[in-house]
C-alpha cells in the first residue's frame, strides 16, 4: 500500500528547499489522479491531493464524494502507479458561523476525515471577523478561538500520529469598497502568534492576496488569465513571519488560470510552499467530455444554466456555466464515474502532461528525496 504520509513531515522537509508543493484538488478522480501520480513518479515530485468541505462532506458535498470515497479513489490510483511521496489534505474546513453547533458539526466532519485516512487539515475560520474589535487581536479573536479549538480536536483524535496543519487569515476572494481584501503582515503575525500562545503550531498559512477561487471571466463570460495575485504583499507577509521566528510558510490558493511562466519566474518559492490547483483539473474533464460525449456535455450545460441563471440575472450563459458547473459533478456523479475508457484514458494523458508542467513551474522536480530522508529519520 502506498499510503499518504503526514503533511507536517512533507512541509518541514521542503520548507527551505525553494519549491512549491502542488496540491491537486479533484472533483472527479477517474483518470486525473493517475495522470498526476504518473507525472509525480516520472519527475520524482512530492504531491498533495486535497478536497474542500463544500466539495466533500458527510453528505457528499457538491462532488458526490464523502471523505472516505475521495480517499479511497486517490489511494487506488497511488497503488496502481506505485507512488510513495504524497499527502491527503482536507482543504477549507470552513467555519462560517462559529456557533457551538457549527463547531460540533465541523468536528464530526474532521472525525470522518481522520477515519478516512487524511493526513493534513486546513481550518478555515477566516469568515469569522469582529469588525467592532478595538485592535487586530480582538478583530481576529473569533477566528483564533475556532481555529484553536478545532486544531486541538484534530490533535486529540490523531493521537500519536502527526499531521499537517494549514490555517487561514483574510478571506480569500472577498471584496470590499477598496477592492479585494488583502491580508497584511500585521494580521498574519498577530494570528500566528496568538495560535502559538494557545499551543497550536501551524505549518502553513493561507492568506488573501488578490487571488480568486476558480475560473475568472471578462464581461462577456470568456475565461481570462488570473494575474492579480499580489506577490509583493505575499513576500512581505512571509518576511514578517520569518522576522517573528516562525517556520510557517504560505499556501497560495486560486492558481487556476495563472500562467505557468509567471509561476515559474515570478512566484516567491520558499515563501509559498503549497500551491492549490483545483478548477484546472475540472476544466480538463469537461473539455474531454465535450468531445467524447457531446450529448452528456449538453445535459451538463443545460442543467447548470437552468439551475443557476435565475440567481445570476443579466450574466452571460458562459459565465453562469463556468462559475457553477462544479455543482454538476455531484448531480451527474455516476455518469462521470462511467465515462467510456477512451475518454478516461484521454483525461489521464492530458492530466499527466499538465501535471508535469506544474511540477516544473513549481520547482518541485527531483525533490521527493528530501521527504524520504525525513521519513527515514523520523
Amino acid at each position: 500500500m502506498y499510503e499518504p504520509i503526514p503533511g507536517d513531515l512533507m512541509f518541514r522537509s521542503l520548507r527551505d528547499q525553494g519549491i512549491i508543493i502542488m496540491a491537486a484538488n479533484l472533483r472527479m478522480t477517474r483518470g486525473v489522479a493517475r495522470g498526476i501520480f504518473r507525472a509525480a513518479l516520472d519527475l520524482d515530485a512530492p504531491v498533495i491531493f486535497e478536497i474542500a468541505r463544500s466539495e466533500s462532506d458527510l453528505k457528499g458535498g457538491y462532488t458526490g464524494m464523502k471523505p472516505a470515497d475521495y480517499a479511497k479513489q486517490v489511494q487506488i490510483a497511488a497503488n496502481e502507479v506505485k507512488w510513495d511521496v504524497w499527502a491527503l489534505h482536507a482543504d477549507h474546513i470552513g467555519v462560517k458561523k462559529g456557533t457551538p453547533e457549527d463547531i460540533e458539526a465541523t468536528k464530526s466532519l474532521i472525525d470522518a476525515q481522520i477515519e478516512a485516512g487524511f493526513t493534513s487539515f486546513a481550518i478555515d475560520a477566516s469568515h469569522l471577523f469582529n469588525f467592532k474589535g478595538g485592535n487586530l487581536r480582538e478583530e481576529l479573536a473569533l477566528n483564533i478561538d475556532a481555529t484553536t479549538e478545532l486544531a486541538k480536536h484534530i490533535k486529540k483524535k490523531m493521537g500519536s500520529k502527526t499531521f499537517g496543519l494549514e490555517v487561514e487569515v483574510g478571506e480569500i476572494g472577498k471584496e470590499n469598497e477598496q477592492g479585494k481584501v488583502v491580508t497584511t503582515p500585521d494580521e498574519a503575525v498577530t494570528f500566528i502568534k496568538a495560535l502559538n500562545e494557545n499551543g497550536v503550531e501551524p505549518d502553513v498559512l493561507a492568506i488573501a492576496n488578490g487571488t480568486t477561487h476558480g475560473n475568472i471571466f471578462d464581461d462577456k463570460g470568456n475565461i481570462i488569465d488570473q494575474v492579480g495575485i499580489d506577490l509583493d504583499q505575499t513576500r512581505r507577509v512571509a518576511q514578517a513571519l520569518r522576522d517573528m521566528g516562525s517556520n510557517v510558510r504560505i499556501a497560495q490558493h486560486g492558481i487556476t488560470g495563472t500562467p505557468r511562466e509567471l509561476i515559474n519566474t515570478m512566484f516567491p518559492k520558499g515563501d509559498i510552499i503549497k500551491g492549490n490547483v483545483a478548477t484546472f483539473w475540472q476544466n480538463i474533464v469537461l473539455d474531454t467530455v465535450k468531445v467524447y460525449d457531446p450529448e452528456f456535455y449538453k445535459e451538463i450545460w443545460d442543467w447548470t444554466v437552468k439551475t443557476y441563471a435565475p440567481k445570476s440575472p443579466g450574466k452571460p450563459e458562459k459565465m453562469i456555466f463556468g462559475k457553477n458547473v462544479k455543482n454538476a459533478f455531484g448531480q451527474f456523479y455516476m455518469r462521470f464515474q462511467n465515462l467510456e475508457f477512451e475518454a478516461v484514458d484521454t483525461i489521464e494523458a492530458i492530466s499527466y502532461a499538465e501535471a508535469r508542467t506544474f511540477f516544473r513551474s513549481f520547482g518541485a522536480t527531483g525533490t521527493a528525496g528530501y521527504v524520504r530522508d525525513a521519513m527515514e529519520s523520523s
